[in-house]
């Protein structure tokens, strides 16, 4: 199977970035590298990501494009995956990514489900249904929606297709169908990562008013600081 990069941009995200990390620790198929772009924090988010033996790659300029940019630019391995620094990549994650990554060779792309956790049982089964009912919509529609916590795609494929757009927003569903544009995208079922349930703080109209706007492709800085 392919060697995989996994990049997480960071920003002042000390205190869940360890978690993230140790989900890492426990992937079947551990990670060739993983690269924390420090995003212009001002909390201990790189120290944390040192210690625990992460290359730390400093990005100045704030904006998710460009963190994520500098890791894909940093990275060196055939396939780069990506996730948040609020999340946790199941321990199957790079496993199952790797195997699809080989079941057909125009494959340039992948993703999976997702689903909130620390919070109700119902309300991660909710989130889970919900994504995957929204994923299977934007697949139908001809438009597949990769989501930076939760993709993969070969790097030489990233650089052809110029990378990640200097957006606010948008940035990984932008490269995700430039990607498509080259090759084959692949929905994995089994590459399951959870994510914080924080963006429902505001409540649940907010945070749906946000991905409406993320599915008409508006490419303002929606997901705050």
């Amino acid at each position: 199977m392919p060697d995989f990069t996994v990049v997480i941009p960071a920003r002042n995200e000390a205190a869940y970035l360890p978690l993230t990390l140790r989900a890492l620790e426990r992937q079947t198929q551990p990670p060739a590298a993983v690269i924390v772009v420090d995003n212009a924090s001002h909390d201990g988010t790189a120290q944390v990501a040192r210690a625990w033996g992460a290359c730390v790659v400093a990005c100045e300029v704030r904006g998710i494009a460009r963190a994520r940019q500098a890791g894909l630019d940093a990275a060196r391995t055939p396939w780069v995956a990506s996730t948040d620094a609020d999340s946790l990549p199941s321990p199957e994650w790079l496993a199952r990514l790797g195997h699809a990554a080989t079941q057909s060779p125009g494959r340039v792309a992948l993703y999976g489900p997702m689903r909130f956790c620390g919070v109700s049982r119902p309300v991660v089964t909710l989130s889970e249904l919900g994504y995957g009912t929204f994923l299977r919509a934007c697949e139908v529609a001809g438009r597949p929606n990769l989501a930076g916590a939760n993709m993969a795609f070969s790097r030489q494929a990233a650089v052809l297709a110029g990378g990640y757009p200097d957006v606010e927003a948008y940035e990984d569903v932008l490269l995700g169908q430039a990607l498509g544009r080259l090759g084959e995208v692949a929905y994995v079922p089994g590459a399951l990562v959870e994510t914080s349930a924080r963006r429902l703080e505001g409540g649940w109209l907010p945070f749906l008013w946000r991905h409406a706007l993320n599915l008409s492709g508006h490419t303002r800085g929606y997901f705050g600081d």
